[in-house]
């Protein structure tokens, strides 16, 4: 059994630790790149959401390296998420690919079929062993974030212009070439002390924005365009309303602080969407309104092309916008997307900012 799994922002590197420490074969997909979405588009139903083309392709690209088994998580509700692991079989089945697929379901009432899976693509480890593999892998998950959270802040504030992108590139470069998660923990230190050495400019103030939205477009670049990046040189201090992080202490941990904030957080959007209608609608709401609540100078959704619970989200948008004057604008991405109209909304999204907060001073 070799494992692959789909490619997600920077996922890859807590999941090839987690088999690494299992001692279990995996092939990290390569980097989403244009073929990748051409390979998915090729093979999937035009209708399907652009996460799920992506997905096909990062397998294809994956069984070409060599890997005979996909892992991936479930999930339930209205998101067309939860169909993706048994139709995505059937569309690989259709294409000549037999591929088997493991489906990591949220456990419920009752555990057993989680844990029959977990124990299954650990090549049957002691239980021992799985829980620290896994304890491990969440711990390289928070470090992650932690390290792009300070290059978000170092990359508007820098003193030598594209510093924190070459860092970036260059932990992305490097880390594949550790180990096990000591190693990777080991290394995000590293670079974590790096980041935090980039000087800055005294006279930097930087506009803050939110991103929130469907978390695959949220924290893959290639979907979004670099967002983040092309934010940071405009400028822009980029807040994100859910990451990698988040998810695995909402779903997998039982960080019982981070849920408490988590259970206030969505109490704020109670007026506007009072219940989960699936995908992330409640936390892109909730988000929105915790920016609002906090200052930031305005929000940025994004979300793939059909995503139904973003869809309603974006109908909300405009009500917190209007009540609270605070600016909100909507980026649907799908596998037509063209960057120079995407970058001159982001342009004209961040001078309109600007105009906005040099008013405030004038004022005050």
């Amino acid at each position: 059994m070799t494992i692959t799994f789909p490619h997600m922002g920077r996922i890859y590197i807590p999941v090839k630790a987690l088999f690494d420490d299992l001692g279990v074969p995996v092939v990290v997909p390569p980097p989403v790149s244009k073929r990748t979405l051409e390979i998915g588009t090729r093979i999937s139903p035009e209708m399907a959401c652009l996460p799920m083309k992506i997905n096909l392709g990062n397998y294809i690209e994956s069984m070409e390296r060599g890997a005979d088994t996909i892992v991936l998580t479930g999930s339930c509700g209205p998101c067309r998420f939860g169909y993706y692991g048994i139709v995505e079989q059937e569309i690989l089945r259709d294409q000549g690919y037999e591929m088997d697929v493991v489906i990591l379901d949220a456990p419920g009432r009752d555990p057993r079929p989680l844990l029959k899976q977990i124990q299954r693509i650990s090549g049957s480890s002691p239980w021992t062993k799985i829980i620290r593999a896994f304890l491990n892998a969440s711990k390289i998950v928070e470090r992650v974030d932690e390290l792009a959270d300070i290059l978000l802040r170092k990359r508007p504030r820098e003193l030598k212009r594209g510093e924190s992108d070459e860092l970036q590139s260059r932990f992305e470069r490097e880390v594949l070439k550790c180990r096990g998660s000591k190693e990777m923990l080991d290394f995000i230190a590293v670079f974590k002390e790096k980041a935090d050495s980039i000087p800055e400019r005294r006279d930097a103030s930087p506009l803050r924005i939110g991103l929130v939205g469907e978390i695959y477009t949220l924290i893959e670049p290639y979907v979004n365009l670099n967002i983040e990046n092309k934010l940071g040189s405009l400028g822009v201090e980029v807040h994100r309303g859910i990451t990698a992080a988040d998810w695995v202490k909402t779903h997998l941990s039982f960080d019982l602080k981070f849920k408490r904030e988590r259970k206030l957080k969505l109490k704020k959007c109670g007026n506007y969407l009072d219940l989960c209608i699936g995908g992330h609608a409640w936390e892109t709401i909730a988000s929105t309104v915790h920016y609002a609540d906090t200052g930031l100078d305005g929000v940025i959704q994004i979300l793939p092309f059909g995503c139904m619970p973003e869809i309603v989200a974006e109908s909300i948008l405009p009500a917190i916008s209007r009540e609270r004057g605070f600016p909100v604008m909507t980026l649907t991405v799908d596998e037509l997307t063209g960057e120079a109209g995407y970058m001159t909304r982001l342009e004209a999204f961040v001078d309109l900012l600007s105009q906005k907060k040099g008013k405030e001073y004038e004022q005050a």
